[in-house]
């Protein structure tokens, strides 16, 4: 038999989304075909310490709202950016050898790891990554440049406003009032963040400061979105190859009562939301849908995959967020699409673990 792929599939990270990061790993390293591919596992701890993972995807899963985090204690791994250093090195009392790594599949969410930090690193180890590049990660990953990026493709968003760190600490006054026109209510984020974390729906202008330091704690840079409302939040997969780009099935969110949006808690928490996929659309807004995701996809110049939200109201579909690494748990709606689609979990890994080694790394 020829030798298997090896893959490390880097989970865990320092962002908000750590948690959230090794559940995804865990469906992963269940569905990955073990007879093709040689799996290592590397965990990222909350501090940034590489470690050698168990391959144990059962510890990856929440258990009663506890959810699992990378081992610390377990041996720190040396990954060098140095492409003539094929091997990845063990820390112990004698340094121990891993074979080299073929391809990475780095199951990452946030700041450094979706946001093209990752990318970089193995952009310079010359080691080929399953995924969208530096700048298509850099770009989805702050909201308020993938808005601009639409804008200048003329794909359709709701309206904006972003505050930075400098603008809050300097130009309080003149950004509220700019926040002002956008009118009530309004949905505050952190512009570089994920799963929900550190947003609120602001219904008066009374909650607005609070809201903000909430998003901040998370990202000194802001965005105040214009809230749609009524408007169905519908979400679209995307898979690309050597022959282009391909969207999958639609979906759609439904926010049962006791929550005002989909947050983290109606996200991973509870049973507060309706997953619905295929949606139940009309033919020709399903088709609208798949055709602005394809185009807000390659208006970044996204790679491998990525989960394009847009919301629509009456007739116009309008983009929310592109997901360059969407979450990959057993309830993630990215793989549920893709499974509707007719490509299967174990399928849909290998398809990008495949297109991975494909595009190798380098300007292409």
């Amino acid at each position: 038999m020829s030798e298997r792929i090896r893959v490390a599939v880097i989970f865990g990270g320092r962002s908000s989304e750590h948690e959230i990061s090794c559940i995804s790993a865990g469906s992963v390293l269940r569905a990955i075909d073990r007879d093709k591919y040689e799996v290592i596992p590397i965990g990222i701890t909350r501090e940034g310490k590489w470690v050698l993972e168990q391959d144990a995807p059962q510890r990856l899963v929440a258990v009663e709202g506890v959810f699992p985090q990378v081992d610390s204690t377990n041996q720190a791994i040396l990954f060098t950016p140095d492409p003539s250093a094929t091997h990845l090195v063990v820390q112990a009392e004698v340094p121990q050898l891993l074979s080299q790594v073929d391809v990475v599949f780095p199951v990452l969410h946030g700041p450094w790891g979706e946001d093209g930090t990752i990318q970089g690193l193995l952009e310079l180890a010359a080691i080929p990554y399953v995924g969208s590049g530096v700048f298509a990660s850099a770009a989805a990953m702050d909201k308020a440049h993938l808005k601009a990026l639409m804008v200048a493709a003329m794909i359709p968003v709701g309206e904006f406003a972003v505050i930075t760190d400098s603008q809050w600490q300097n130009s309080r006054d003149e950004v509220l009032a700019q926040i002002a026109n956008l009118g009530l209510p309004l949905f505050v984020k952190p512009a570089r963040a994920g799963s929900s974390v550190g947003i609120s729906k602001v219904k008066t202008y009374g909650e607005l400061v609070t809201a903000i330091e909430l998003a901040r704690a998370h990202d000194p840079k802001v965005i105040v979105e214009a809230s749609i409302e009524n408007a169905r939040e519908v979400e679209c997969a995307v898979l690309s190859s050597a022959t282009g780009t391909k969207a999958s099935v639609c979906a759609e969110i439904i926010v049962r009562e006791g929550h005002e949006f989909y947050d983290f808690e109606a996200k991973y928490l509870d049973d507060s939301v309706d997953l619905v996929v295929p949606a139940d659309l009309p033919a020709h807004l399903s088709e609208k849908v798949q055709q602005v995701a394809i185009q807000a996809f390659d208006a970044i110049g996204g790679e491998g995959l990525a989960r394009i939200d847009v919301f629509i109201s009456g007739e116009k579909v309008l983009v929310n967020e592109i997901n360059t690494m969407p979450g990959f748990t057993p309830i993630s709606m990215f793989p549920r699409m893709w499974a509707q689609s007719g490509l299967e979990y174990p399928e849909l890994i290998d398809t990008l673990i495949q297109d991975a080694l494909r595009r190798g790394v380098g300007l292409r």
